[in-house]
């Protein structure tokens, strides 16, 4: 059982009357939050959050999709300026970051060049999605184009790009999976 100070229980208090004024759908959303562009924001029913989690969206159409039940621990940052879906019954831990954004390309024909500002460089979007049941650790990084398969498991600082399959345990900068469930003994084996 969770035991608040007073202070704490009024701040309590004053998140969940803000939520229930701003945010219907939401369970809790702890105060103080930053959202920019809310109109991309979109689901978000039940959604829990804590403090100082901050929402960079693309503002004139749905960038933004948060399924439900979702939770957020503190200082999430999440920018979606094309598409970042997120799974019903995701749990995410503190300091995370998530972005389906990048300042410039670094592949390809029309290479960004070093000499360039990195603010003054093109911005480039790849969709994100994270599917159902995930649970993503402390300090993660998720970038750009990366899709994080149903049941799967972020370890804590790991930076995630590219495909997760389902049902899997990845860790590690880049993220590597270690683990997988198997269906038929209903265990995780060391992959």
């Amino acid at each position: 059982m969770n035991y608040y100070s007073p202070s704490e229980y009024i701040k309590n208090i004053y998140s969940l009357i803000m939520t229930k004024l701003t945010m219907r759908q939401a369970r809790f959303i702890r105060r103080p939050v930053y959202i920019r562009g809310r109109r991309s924001l979109s689901g978000c029913k039940g959604l829990t959050t804590g403090r100082f989690c901050r929402f960079d969206l693309e503002g004139t159409k749905q960038t933004l999709f948060i399924g439900n039940n979702c939770e957020m621990g503190d200082m999430t940052h999440i920018v979606a300026h094309e598409k970042v879906e997120i799974g019903n019954n995701v749990l995410i831990a503190s300091k995370c970051f998530i972005s389906d954004t990048s300042h410039g390309n670094y592949k390809g024909d029309e290479q960004d060049s070093p000499d360039t500002q990195p603010n003054q460089r093109k911005l480039i979007t790849k969709p994100v999605k994270i599917g159902n049941n995930v649970w993503i650790g402390e300090n993660v990084v998720i970038l750009a184009g990366t899709e994080i398969g149903e049941g799967s498991i972020v370890g804590a600082n790991s930076v995630v790009n590219g495909s997760i399959p389902e049902s899997t345990i990845v860790v590690g900068s880049p993220a590597k999976i270690i683990k997988q469930f198997d269906s038929n003994t209903q265990e995780w084996k060391r992959i």
